[in-house]
């Protein structure tokens, strides 16, 4: 077991390793930054300030009190619609999905506002809004075109995967290829009409159905998935990146932007 001790380690880069057990006993890690990183079971005794937590957050423990069910009334509060994302029935799909489609339809004329080129910039390493729209792309066709509909090559060569994904053949990965908007936008128009359509095709029999495993490589896994664990996946990819882009373009609007 390899021990840090009175070590100056500032500045220092931790990827793709294990520190699961670890002891952090009176540690600095003022200004440290944690991405894709899994905290699962951790107990966390510190000085607490100026902190930003986002992810997904399930059983976060404060002071002895679960603060997720407070803080998710609180983002149902500021962000009306987003209950609906968690749905019972595939009435609740559908009415979920067309609501997306209306708020990313606002999204989308903001853009189009802003210079084409400043479509193509991060914001604090973030993806840029075209990135964002490859995403989405990509989380279609991997969770509704490969998963439930079975297509075992759906892939565009504009598909982004996650940054944490390892590379996979036959998935494409291309982050500096910069489309233009309405090409980026045709190919989410296409996308969508097909969720679209697996949505009025469903019935609340159909979202407890198990998928046929693909067995072609790819993501996800070739393995069984519940179709409402697919279709919910595509929900949250839709509210969660639609809302980082409304965050992301407020700051290009403002001028603040850091590549």
């Amino acid at each position: 077991m390899t021990e840090f001790k009175q070590e100056d380690l500032a500045g220092a880069r931790f990827e793709e390793l294990s520190l699961r057990g670890a002891v952090f006993h009176d540690v600095d890690l003022r200004g440290a930054r944690f991405d894709n990183v899994n905290l699962d079971g951790a107990t966390i005794r510190a000085v607490v300030r100026d902190v930003s937590i986002d992810g997904d957050i399930r059983n976060l423990t404060v002071w002895g009190v679960d603060v997720v069910p407070l803080i998710d009334a609180e983002l149902n509060r500021r962000h009306p619609g987003r209950e609906k994302m968690s749905p019972a029935d595939a009435d609740g799909y559908r009415e979920a999905w067309e609501l997306l489609e209306r708020l990313w339809g606002e999204t989308v004329e903001r853009a189009r506002k802003l210079p084409p080129a400043m479509l193509h910039e991060s914001v604090d390493g973030e993806w840029s809004f075209i990135q964002t729209q490859r995403h989405l792309v990509f989380a279609t066709d991997a969770w509704v075109r490969r998963a439930v509909l079975g297509d075992p090559a759906p892939w565009d060569p504009l598909d982004l995967p996650h940054d944490e994904m390892r590379d996979t053949p036959p998935i494409p990965r291309d982050r500096a290829v910069q489309p233009s908007l309405d090409e980026v936008l045709a190919l989410r128009a296409d996308r969508m009409a097909t969720v679209r359509t697996v949505f009025a095709e469903l019935t609340d029999e159909r979202l407890t159905e198990m998928t046929e495993p693909v067995t072609e490589p790819g993501y996800p896994a070739s393995e069984s998935y519940q179709v409402s664990e697919c279709l919910s996946c595509i929900l949250g990819e839709e509210w969660e990146h639609r809302m980082y882009a409304e965050r992301d373009l407020a700051v290009l609007e403002s001028g603040n932007s850091q590549k």
